[in-house]
């Protein structure tokens, strides 16, 4: 379950970040565009691999919460699935196409980002609700999925400050000031609901002594909103100082709202139906995974912070030759 929670929050960071960055290009110039698709080219194919070594996790290790979540997730699944097909021919196809053809594959591939960036926020308003059928759901996944959009453009905009200089970084602190209160709006509603939703819930949160002891949660979250919107209305400064704090502070902020949503549906996998006990595979058979996945984890992990090293500093001009 660890191991599963660990690929799924890896992936919305690092995947998360790509995506709102392909959702931010609609606001840029075609040169900007560029300089953005040169600051996620080394990493966002490899960011994906979180996701699938995270839903190869839940259906090895736990076969009857993969049945029931992919079951009533099936439509929007396809639909996520189908915005990253799409973003990845894009990708590949913009520096293939000749000039006149180039925007329409950036336009592809920014819609390919907002169609995954919604299709897993609504996944994740579904998952709260416990999967319920009704028009009041389906609002609610609708609003989470513009939510997420938000945090991932969020977490984009700080990459961007991070890596790119000039009138690019300057319009990445605009847009991140903005998409942050959207993000700090997402979890709000996130936290408001999930307890009102579930007595389960409730209980775990403001039951005494848990409320004192569950308090600096929030608490923290709120005071790194504040501190963030601070920051961002210092930069850029000279000589790039904390350029990489807006990026952080996402970081901090999805680890924050993501270490409140484990605490609350744990130990059920499938929302006040199936714990991890019950939708655990065979002992022998939860053994033979994490034997791989020991050996599997660490070679992902090494990649991935080989790549960073090698592609960090500043973004670079775009050249396919």
């Amino acid at each position: 379950m660890v191991l599963m929670g660990i690929s799924i929050l890896a992936y919305v960071i690092l995947d998360g970040y790509d995506l709102g960055v392909g959702m931010l290009m609609s606001r840029a110039s075609d040169a900007e565009k560029d300089k953005m698709i040169a600051s996620i080219g080394p990493f966002w194919d490899a960011n994906e691999t979180w996701l699938v070594l995270g839903v190869g996790i839940l259906l090895v290790a736990f076969p009857m919460a993969h049945g029931v979540i992919l079951t009533a997730l099936y439509l929007p699944t396809a639909v996520m699935l189908g915005g990253l097909i799409l973003r990845g021919v894009s990708f590949d196809f913009r520096a293939k196409a000749k000039a006149n053809h180039k925007h329409v594959w950036d336009k592809c591939f920014m819609g390919g980002s907002l169609i995954s960036a919604l299709a897993q926020g609504y996944m994740l308003g579904l998952y709260i609700v416990g999967f319920e059928d009704t028009l009041a759901t389906f609002a609610f996944g609708l609003l989470a999925g513009a939510c997420l959009a938000a945090g991932y453009c969020f977490v984009g905009a700080g990459w961007l400050i991070m890596k790119t200089e000039g009138e690019l970084q300057k319009k990445a602190v605009k847009w991140a000031r903005i998409a942050l209160w959207g993000t700090a709006l997402g979890m709000a509603i996130v936290s408001i609901s999930t307890p009102l939703l579930s007595p389960r819930i409730f209980d775990k949160w403001f039951s005494l002594p848990n409320f004192f002891l569950l308090l600096p949660i929030p608490l923290m979250t709120g005071f790194l909103i504040i501190i963030l919107e601070v920051v961002l209305r210092k930069l850029p400064r000279p000589g790039d100082k904390y350029c990489w704090a807006p990026f952080a502070g996402s970081v901090g902020l999805f680890l924050l709202g993501f270490h409140g949503l484990a605490y609350s549906f744990y130990p059920y996998i499938v929302p006040d139906r199936i714990t991890i006990w019950d939708a655990a595979s065979a002992p022998e058979s939860l053994m033979i995974i994490l034997v791989g996945a020991l050996i599997v984890l660490p070679c992902i992990i090494g990649y991935t912070i080989f790549a960073y090293r090698v592609f960090w500093g500043k973004v670079k001009d775009l050249s396919y030759y």
